[in-house]
Order: C-alpha cells, then structure tokens, then sequence
C-alpha cells in the first residue's frame, strides 16, 4: 500500500485540476466560425469570461460541499448532547454509526463484486478510521468540555496538511489555523483532565486517517458505495461497545428516532459531501478546511444553545476562517495557472 501522505500529496492535486474545475479552455469560442463574421472579438472576449466564471465556480463547489458537511455535523452534535445521557457515550456512537449505515445501505445499494483485495483493503481501513474517530472523540467529549475536544481534534488535520504539503504557503496557513485553535481553547489544556485530551488527540489522528482513506475510497468506488460499505463495517466495529454501555436503552423508539436524526446530520450527510468534495479538492486544502469545525461548533452554540462569544474567541474564530480563505485562495490561484485540460 503507497505511503498515505505521499497518496495526498502527490494523488489528489490532479484529480482537484482536471475535469470541471478547468472549465472551457479558453479561446474555444473566439475559434468557432460565426455566420457572417461579426462580432468575433466580442465573443470571444465574452466566451473566455464566462469560461473562467465557471471554472471559478466549479472550485468554489467542494469548497462549499467540505463546508455545509461542518454545518450538518456540528447541528447533529447539538441533537447528540440530549441523547447521551440515555444511551451513554458509546451507545450514541453505536446507534449514529449502524443507523447511518442502515440508510446508505438502503439508498446507495451498493454492488459488492468486482472489487479487489486493495478495494477492500481501503473500506476496512475507512470503516476503520470512522467507527476510531466517533469512539474516540465521544470519550474525550464526556471527559473535557466540547469546544476543547474539538480543538484539540482538529490538531490531527492541521498536522497531516503540514506533513503532506509541498508548498511554504500552505506551511503558514497551517500555522495560522493552529494559533486560531490554541486561542479557542481559551488557554485551558493544562487544566484538562489528561485521558480526555488524550482521547481527542487519538481522535485527530484517526480524523486524518479518514481524510485519507475516504480520499482513496472516492477514487475506487463510483458514487457513495465505498462510503456505505465503510460505515456498515465501522457500524459493526462499533455495535459490542455500545450494546455493552447501553443494552437495551438502544431499542426505546424515541432513542431511536434521535440517534436517527444524529446519523443522518453527523454521518450520512456531512461524510457523503466530504467524500464528494475529496473527488475535487487536494486532500492538504482539505485539512486546512477542517478547521472551521471549532468556529462552526462556536457558532451553533451561540444559535443553538445561546452560548455567548468572548473577544479571544472572535479572534480565534477570524483566525481560522482567514486561514482556511488563505489555502482555498492558494489552490484556486494554482489551479488557474495549470493549463486547461484537452
């Protein structure tokens, strides 16, 4: 199996280069021939805008995809809190994570021959690094306060971007999100009980295994059904754990019916938009994207639960959002000078 950051670094860039994001090469319709001759210039002129509008607006597109995923995570998250103390940290990963595969199931009917062992290599290990991370970072969220938790998660991105890319910029958005996440803490770590800030650092690096693995089952797999093989084996990975923390709390119907409302916000739809988004945007871009979860988390406990935001938070907030336009303004920039595919 290739190396996963020599995968990221060197596999993903293309695929976010080619295809739709070029749109049009340019100069296609001043070189088509008009009836009687007029205009040409002008519609040349006017093709090759609108040939870069496109393209900018097809980069934009996985941009929007990773973000939205944020959205429906962080919202779910908030359903999560009032479920967990029925069916206990593990049982909420449990039930988000067999339900969540319950309808990817249903809905992406996925064929299961014609794959090799490589295929099936990729799913175990995205199936894997999904059923780790929930398990992991519902530990540390019942142990340390949930804006910690997803702080320190999201170390694991910021890492993997730093590791994987090749480019100085890259190196000072990186950095630039990571002070962002160290002011969000709100300068607490040394008074975090140390297994729950453990438990989401293991987290945050089981979230760049992710980034990887579903960046490779994008590739292999056509649609989401690499997606819903993977979270049918991360459901099973997970189901002893929780029928031990929550046996037969599990099955009471209005459990049900949140745990269903948590997969689908926290699973179906954030990790579907995520693998789409991964089909388009280099992996490196990618993690640097991921920090926007402290600031979306943030901002749904301002919406959601009435959490007022202080002013080192505001800046921590402006930080990693002025990072995460920084790498996308990056890729953008060196997706453009590439020249246009045939």
């Amino acid at each position: 199996m290739d190396s996963p950051v020599k995968d990221i670094a060197a596999g993903s860039a293309p695929a976010a280069a080619s295809g739709p994001a070029q749109g049009p090469a340019p100069g296609v319709v001043a070189a088509t021939p008009s009836a009687a001759g007029r205009g040409s210039a002008t519609a040349a002129g006017r093709g090759t805008g609108s040939a870069a509008a496109a393209g900018r607006a097809a980069r934009l597109g996985p941009v929007a995809l990773v973000v939205a995923g944020g959205l429906s995570v962080q919202f779910g998250s908030a359903v999560a809190v009032t479920l967990m103390p029925r069916a206990g940290a593990l049982g909420v990963v449990t039930l988000r994570l067999v339900l969540a595969a319950v309808v990817l199931l249903i809905v992406c009917r996925p064929k299961v021959r014609g794959y090799g062992r490589a295929d099936w290599g990729t799913v175990v290990a995205f199936g894997t690094a999904m059923a780790g991370m929930n398990i992991l970072f519902y530990q540390a969220a019942d142990r340390i306060p949930l804006g910690a938790a997803v702080t320190l998660e999201v170390l694991g991105p910021l890492v993997l971007s730093v590791i994987a890319s090749r480019r100085l910029m890259n190196l000072l958005w990186a950095g630039l999100a990571l002070g962002g996440v160290v002011l969000l803490s709100g300068g607490g770590f040394d008074r975090l009980d140390p297994v729950g800030a453990a438990f989401a650092l293991a987290a945050g690096a089981m979230w760049a295994a992710y980034i990887v693995f579903s960046a490779r089952t994008g590739r292999r797999f056509p649609q989401a059904d690499g997606l819903a093989l993977a979270m049918a084996f991360g459901a099973v990975l997970s189901l002893p754990f929780g029928l031990v923390e929550a046996g037969d709390k599990l099955l009471v119907p209005s459990t049900i019916g949140l745990g269903l409302a948590v997969a689908l916000m926290s699973s179906v739809l954030p990790y579907t938009l995520e693998l789409l988004a991964l089909r388009r945007l280099p992996a490196p871009t990618f993690a640097i994207l991921m920090s926007l979860e402290p600031a979306i988390a943030a901002g749904a406990g301002f919406l959601v639960l009435s959490q007022a935001l202080s002013l080192t938070d505001a800046l921590a907030i402006a930080l990693v959002i002025a990072a995460s336009m920084g790498a996308v303004r990056t890729q953008m920039k060196r997706a453009a000078a590439l020249p246009p595919q045939a």
